[in-house]
């Protein structure tokens, strides 16, 4: 395993919390419980029966205003094509922004299916199911 968790920041935890609810249930991911000791107000997500890699939203430690980075994304894994286009609708239904439609990405790799989007604070997201080592 390469990640420990992933982290991207927002600007209104109630609203990411509802989006990321709504795009990462699709993929099987599921909210866990964030001790409010550990650090800013934050929400994180697992994958269904295991304890990493975790993904963390959250107010800015620094108590600053939330930034993307240019060059920046995450993506996560689908387990078919199926599951990239409805978790791409979900996003898109619930804010986010076209980022590139569901499709094949064969300069990625063959079998290689993905779509990109905007998260309602601006972060890039990816959602790949990756035929080429599937």
């Amino acid at each position: 395993m390469m990640f420990s968790h992933v982290t991207l920041g927002c600007s209104n935890l109630e609203r990411a919390i509802k989006f990321y609810d709504a795009v990462l249930s699709v993929l099987g991911h599921s909210r866990q419980e964030v001790l409010p000791d550990r650090g800013p107000a934050s929400a994180c997500w697992m994958p269904s029966g295991k304890s990493l890699p975790e993904f963390f939203i959250n107010l800015p430690f620094n108590g600053q205003a939330a930034s993307v980075g240019n060059g920046n994304m995450v993506a996560f894994v689908a387990v078919s094509k199926t599951q990239v286009d409805k978790a791409y609708a979900v996003a898109l239904q619930h804010g986010a922004r076209n980022e590139g439609a569901p499709g094949a990405r064969c300069r990625y790799g063959a079998g290689y299916y993905g779509a990109y989007f905007r998260d309602l604070d601006g972060n890039k997201v990816h959602i790949a199911y990756r035929g080429d080592i599937n």
